[in-house]
């Protein structure tokens, strides 16, 4: 099987969403921030845009919470197919964690939204089982790297450091170990991207 990625932009105080996570602020309070160096800054440079290329290299398959899938919270009481429009960027199965039961959604481009109600572990056993070779990538938000950190299924971790502060919000590096080493580092004015692997 291929390694397991990660890839997420964080505050220089370690924060990966802002505070107040809404349907108009879906990253939290000034969240958007973290990645301006993806998203049309325009001081963004080489570095940025080989770590762009790291970020959106295809993947066989990937995990997330329902947090990052949309603002909808307990029962699925409104029609919702993600923040993505309708054709989202994974063109792969995609494996959505959850307390509430939800039929799979297919979209345009190959991505289909499964919908997993017993756990983390289930989630990456059944993203395992489709990625195949292809490797499986923890999309995030906070909780479910968190989850892959304790389980100890993440072989590559990229961090944008952007050059932030947002005081509060979600971290992922909080009660877990962090058994990685840097191998790789970029710089921008908008982020210092560092990719680590973890320790043999």
């Amino acid at each position: 099987m291929s390694d397991t990625t990660c890839h997420m932009s964080i505050s220089l105080d370690g924060f990966v969403a802002g505070p107040d996570q809404s349907r108009t602020d879906p990253l939290g309070k000034r969240g958007q921030e973290l990645h301006g160096w993806h998203l049309g800054d325009p001081r963004a440079n080489d570095a940025d845009r080989a770590a762009t290329g790291w970020l959106m290299r295809p993947r066989g398959a990937y995990v997330m919470g329902r947090n990052m899938f949309g603002p909808i919270r307990g029962d699925w009481d409104e029609d919702w197919s993600g923040w993505w429009g309708a054709e989202p960027p994974y063109h792969a199965p995609v494996f959505v964690l959850t307390h509430h039961r939800h039929d799979p959604i297919a979209m345009a481009g190959g991505t289909t939204f499964h919908f997993v109600t017993d756990g983390f572990a289930a989630a990456y056993a059944a993203a395992c089982e489709a990625a195949g070779d292809r490797g499986v990538d923890i999309a995030g938000g906070a909780s479910t790297v968190r989850q892959a950190l304790a389980a100890g299924v993440i072989d590559e971790l990229t961090l944008d450091i952007a050059p932030i502060l947002l005081g509060s919000g979600e971290r992922i590096l909080t009660g877990v170990d962090f058994d990685f080493e840097p191998v790789e580092a970029l710089h921008s004015p908008l982020a210092t991207h560092v990719r680590y692997r973890r320790r043999s």
